[in-house]
């Protein structure tokens, strides 16, 4: 969807609450988070989980915050149009969460160990707090050094695949070769290249993020209108000047869609490089709670992944759409 078209959708829809009028999905939404407060505190639990009460005030107040926005809306900036346009995903969530009790908690149709309650994940995050943060910090550092030297070595291999003839002529088969094998299949190799289990898991971040990247720059260079080299040679350009000021620029399109590529793929991997002899670290928590059946802890350890890892996708959206604003009023993805 192009720039302009999705701004003339949040227009339409933020234009019949801008006029004073009550955001209606915003109070739907709130009676839905009350209803699923009530079911949460009305109703016993077929097995104890804790932290009941906690999660249903937090759904109190997270009510009581809709309900104040329902009639703040429009006075409350570039927030009013992202609470309009997300208005039917906040009543959702609420439904859901009602039912998510109901099967598992009060009716058991879901039932423990195998599935857990919303207040159930509340209720691990309450008791195991130190340990999924010193997890997490773990996951990022092995995460971060990984997922950095591989679009680090896949840029500047993409960079030379696309420009280069002869480098492409001996490389690209190489890589077409290794790119569809997954990562985890080369586990029996990292154990015998590397000394250390920590050295072999960031390989394997490494190659999970940086062939995607690879493959995706050197078809950005490959694709770029000769034209643009034409005009610049006429201009004095030289070879440096055309791979840095040319071809890079014209081609970070592609290469923003291989770094998306490899930051689903890191942490696709992710859980199976942390399996390898590491002490800490989500995929560690994950092996180490379905040892012991704890699988309400494995759902929590997966929701904090699935956060982290959309929280890096929006950055990655705000950095593309930073440097690539030239593209503004086009189609993107």
């Amino acid at each position: 969807m192009s720039v302009a078209v999705e701004q003339r959708d949040d227009s339409a829809a933020l234009a019949p609450v801008l006029g004073g009028a009550v955001w209606r999905h915003g109070l739907i939404a709130a009676a839905a988070w009350i209803v699923a407060a009530l079911v949460t505190v009305a109703l016993p639990d077929v097995v104890p989980w804790g932290s009941r009460d906690l999660f249903a005030g937090s759904l109190l107040a997270g009510a009581a915050v809709l309900a104040v926005l329902a009639f703040l809306i429009g006075r409350v900036g570039r927030l009013s149009s992202w609470l309009v346009r997300y208005g039917p995903w906040f009543i959702a969530l609420g439904v859901w969460f009602a039912l998510w009790e109901l099967i598992t908690a009060k009716f058991g149709w879901l039932p423990k160990p195998f599935f857990s309650p919303p207040h159930g994940l509340l209720h691990v995050y309450v008791v195991d707090w130190q340990r999924l943060l010193i997890c997490i910090a773990y996951t990022a550092r092995l995460w971060s050094i990984g997922f950095a030297g591989g679009i680090v070595l896949g840029f500047v291999g993409g960079v030379a695949l696309g420009w280069s003839k002869s480098f492409a002529y001996w490389g690209m088969p190489i890589l077409k070769l290794i790119g569809p094998v997954p990562a985890s299949a080369w586990i029996p190799a990292t154990f015998f290249l590397f000394p250390t289990t920590f050295q072999a898991s960031i390989f394997l971040v490494a190659l999970a993020s940086g062939i995607p990247v690879a493959i995706l720059t050197a078809s950005g260079i490959n694709t770029v209108n000769r034209a643009y080299y034409d005009v610049a040679r006429t201009l004095g350009a030289d070879n440096r000047f055309l791979v840095l000021r040319v071809a890079i620029p014209a081609a970070l399109p592609n290469v923003f869609v291989g770094l998306f590529m490899g930051l689903y793929y890191s942490f696709a991997v992710l859980v199976v490089a942390e399996m390898l002899g590491a002490k800490y670290g989500l995929g560690w928590y994950l092996q180490f709670q379905t040892a012991y059946s704890a699988y309400a802890n494995v759902y929590a350890a997966l929701v904090v992944m699935a956060l982290i890892c959309s929280g890096l996708v929006k950055l990655l959206f705000l950095v593309r759409d930073r440097l690539l604003g030239w593209q503004k009023g086009v189609v993107q993805w």
